[in-house]
């Protein structure tokens, strides 16, 4: 049995709308692209037939991968969180101890991520670490560059 998988409506919606564009606008496209190439000829010698082929069986992977995300999926209830602590969703201000430099993380699902927007998952080591805590509590963290302790200092409910 797959895990569940902790979704915002909006990531939920999103996915759902990706998956739409996937079975009714790519699959159309995809097929074109192979009929296209079929009528060129020699299949055993064609680029452009086999090149289609491996898009077509990327878009069925992913349709596959986004049914089975949606299916597994729970909604997360944002009027259940008590942002006393940090659950998914929050927005978090932490400082690091060693280098005392202040930042901001969304803590996200793990289809959420984005590292330029500072949207961590619940489930990286800094995400992971910093669920259920409170302001002014600090955790230790084992990043790729050592071990990091961060202090809580602010929670905010971030829009989801």
């Amino acid at each position: 049995m797959a895990d569940t998988i902790i979704l915002t409506k909006q990531n939920l919606k999103d996915l759902k709308a990706e998956l739409e564009d996937l079975k009714v606008n790519k699959r159309k496209y995809i097929a074109a692209k192979i009929k296209e190439a079929r009528e060129q000829g020699d299949l055993s010698e064609n680029a452009e037939y086999d090149a289609a082929k491996d898009e077509q069986r990327d878009i069925e992977a992913r349709i596959e991968e986004l049914e089975e995300m949606i299916k597994n999926s729970q909604v997360l209830d944002a009027k259940k969180i008590d942002y006393d602590k940090v659950h998914m969703g929050s927005k978090v201000k932490v400082r690091d101890m060693g280098t005392r430099k202040e930042t901001t993380y969304q803590i996200v699902s793990t289809t959420e991520v984005n590292s330029r927007e500072r949207k961590i998952s619940y489930e990286s080591p800094i995400g992971a670490a910093l669920m259920n805590k409170e302001v002014d509590d600090v955790v230790e963290v084992v990043v790729p560059v050592g071990t990091i302790r961060l202090k809580v200092l602010e929670i905010q409910k971030a829009d989801m």
